[in-house]
């Protein structure tokens, strides 16, 4: 009987639990069974990490019966941000990487066939639940994700780009977690927090000054600024109320990391978060066809609305009075 723990986190709203995935091999008719109220995405990883296990060179236990836990059990969990633990426990259990090295790192990343890493929804939010322990874990994540997660201050996040480079780090060897991988040096590497100022030099916004006239709208586009208001423009179509709104978020004071965290967070949660947007307040646009859902947000599991992807920016509904009464 062998088993093994590795670490990860779920996404339940702007939470990230921890999730704690244990591995048992044993005797008995092959099989490979996996529990913990796991959805569809997260159970079709048996498939995926048999590929990519024995894709990447190793061994993969046919002849024994695999038992994975999702722990706790009454904690919901989707996508496929548990293939990396899934396979690492299995090579622990196995004996084919070192366990007992585990206990330090989160592990979440997708994974691909071939056994290369894939993005996961909602790394940002994972960094920052990490940064409020008192004794946080070091986070292990595939590219994209990691440059996500390493905006969070004092966060220590690794980025990998293949099982292998992963492996290869808490192999039986003792090699460091801070050495690049020896097969691919460019596939391990610790991810470095970049400060706010340089990121602030290279904010642009679309420009109030290319606006010619039109001095009435400026004024009251920036009392509303100044003052945090809401804004009502009436006018015929052409007369420049959609370009003065996509000029709005411009008038704006910078945003604060605290505030990009919480913005960033949201987007992150629905997959639409670039490093490009970080400290840039955004502009939301709806159509006019969208349901109170869509605005809102909803559905099972819960997704953010327009009205929360908006957050410390800008929700502009253009052409409001076609909004279904019910949205509004």
């Amino acid at each position: 009987m062998r088993l093994s723990l590795v670490q990860s986190r779920a996404l339940l709203g702007l939470q990230a639990p921890s999730v704690t995935v244990e591995v048992h091999l044993a005797n008995g008719l092959p099989s490979f069974t996996l529990v913990g109220l796991a959805d569809v995405e997260v159970k079709e990883a048996r498939e995926r990490v048999r590929s990519a296990l024995q894709n990447s060179g190793f061994e993969f236990p046919s002849n024994q019966r695999i038992t994975v836990n999702l722990a706790p059990a009454d904690l919901p969990k989707d996508s496929g941000r548990f293939d990396l633990p899934i396979a690492l426990g299995i090579l622990a259990a196995s004996g084919q990487i070192d366990g007992t090295r585990l206990k330090d790192f989160e592990f979440a990343g997708e994974l691909s066939l071939s056994g290369a890493l894939r993005p996961v929804r909602g790394a940002l939010v994972m960094g920052l639940a990490l940064h409020q322990q008192v004794k946080a874990h070091a986070l292990v994540l595939p590219p994209v994700s990691a440059e996500e997660a390493a905006l969070v201050p004092d966060a220590k996040v690794y980025r990998a780009s293949h099982l292998r480079d992963v492996a290869d780090q808490f192999s039986l060897t003792g090699a460091s977690a801070a050495a690049p991988s020896p097969n691919n040096p460019d596939g391990w590497a610790q991810m470095k927090h970049i400060p706010s100022q340089l990121w602030h030099e290279d904010t642009a916004y679309p420009d109030l000054a290319d606006v010619k006239g039109q001095a009435g709208a400026k004024r009251a586009l920036e009392i509303a600024a100044a003052g945090g208001h809401s804004l009502l423009m009436v006018g015929p179509p052409g007369s420049g109320k959609s370009m003065l709104a996509l000029r709005f978020a411009g008038l704006l004071p910078p945003l604060s990391v605290p505030e990009a965290l919480e913005a960033a967070s949201v987007a992150s949660l629905a997959g639409r978060f670039q490093l490009s947007q970080w400290l840039v307040r955004s502009t939301r646009q709806p159509h006019h066809s969208a349901s109170a859902v869509a605005l809102v947000g909803g559905g099972s599991p819960p997704r953010p609305g327009e009205i929360s992807l908006a957050h410390h920016g800008v929700l502009f509904l253009d052409e409001l009075p076609e909004f279904p009464r019910a949205a509004l």
